[in-house]
């Protein structure tokens, strides 16, 4: 994902700090992203410069200056084209993946012990998202009906990945204790 998406698209929404950028970002299961913050911090710096921001200074009373950022029309426009612009697959990357393709060092009950572990982080975030139902995230904007069913869409789609993955491990451990 690219991050200066991310943020126009939050910005799309309402005026935000870097500081509220970066902890919403954090937070967000949509928004998911493996940079570290100063790159929003940069990321903020190149969408001014390039005109899809401005910038305004707040000051506070006994705190740092604020600097606030809200969306242009060039802004809103250069959402839009990435919007319409062909979307990348997935990225199936997992560290679960990669210690499975290891996992023939193991024994066969190290081996069980790991799919069991993997298994209830699984059934975890299930239940994390059965209890997230129906609950808008927080970094929602909910402006239209349509935003708010494709958020909601996204919220299920990412719960029923959860019980596909809960399947299939289910399903290799049952094929493993067959087989070897």
């Amino acid at each position: 994902m690219s991050i200066e998406y991310a943020i126009l698209g939050l910005l799309s929404w309402k005026p935000f700090s870097g500081y509220d950028l970066k902890k919403i970002i954090a937070e967000s299961e949509i928004y998911y992203w493996s940079g570290n913050n100063n790159q929003i911090y940069r990321s903020l710096v190149v969408l001014h410069k390039s005109g899809l921001v401005t910038q305004e200074v707040q000051v506070q009373e006994s705190l740092p200056a604020r600097k606030v950022y809200t969306i242009t029309e060039k802004g809103r426009a250069a959402l839009r084209d990435w919007v319409r612009s062909l979307p990348a697959l997935p990225e199936m990357r997992s560290t679960f993946f990669i210690k499975l393709a290891w996992a023939d060092a193991l024994s066969p009950g190290e081996l069980d012990a790991l799919l069991a572990q993997y298994e209830d982080e699984i059934a975890v975030q299930i239940r994390m998202q059965e209890a997230r139902a129906g609950i808008q995230p927080a970094e929602a904007p909910i402006r239209t009906p349509r935003e708010r069913f494709l958020w909601e869409q996204i919220t299920k789609h990412r719960a029923s990945f959860y019980r596909r993955e809960l399947e299939w491990i289910r399903k290799l451990s049952d094929d493993l204790r067959e087989r070897f």
